[in-house]
């Protein structure tokens, strides 16, 4: 029984992390918190990424629209940020630009070598709402459970990373 559920968390970890695409055709933008500042008009979505493993490698966000024909499609992405891990306390803060005001969402990827493959042993991911993933899912949670609405202003979020 032990051996199944560890089994199990082992193979929804494998299918979280391969569900961020690694190549896409939407921007690839710098990221600038001061787009989500005190002065920040939006709309803009303030993302804060907890649960880095180590402060190594790259982190990768990506926003979707949130419709079930765009969500973790292969280009479908609206902004993506990919930068390298620099996790104080194991945390890390983005401003993820987007285009209107409406339903977005967020998916991020931690390649802690930075080689830009997907590790299921050591990589991880996470999207917002922090949905539950499971081997059910292959570890895509439906758009209707990650997605957000952005406002007018500043949207602010927080994605918790799990890994194996």
């Amino acid at each position: 029984m032990v051996m199944l559920k560890v089994a199990y968390g082992l193979m929804s970890v494998a299918a979280l992390v391969a569900a961020v695409p690694a190549m896409a055709h939407g921007q690839e933008i710098a990221n600038d918190l001061e787009r989500c500042g005190a002065d920040a008009r939006g709309p803009a979505v303030l993302v804060d990424v907890r649960g880095f493993a180590a402060a190594t490698g790259k982190v990768r966000i990506q926003s979707y629209p949130a419709t079930k024909a765009a969500w973790l499609t292969k280009g479908e992405w609206i902004n993506r940020i990919d930068v390298p891990v620099r996790a104080a306390n194991g945390a890390m803060r983005f401003c993820v630009p987007v285009p209107k005001v409406g339903e977005y969402g967020i998916a991020v990827r931690h390649d802690r070598d930075g080689n830009g493959k997907t590790d299921i042993s050591r990589d991880g991911g996470g999207f917002s709402n922090n949905p539950s993933i499971s081997i059910f899912n292959l570890g895509k949670p439906g758009v209707e459970k990650a997605a957000f609405h952005a406002g007018p202003g500043v949207t602010k979020i927080t994605i918790n990373l799990k890994y194996m």
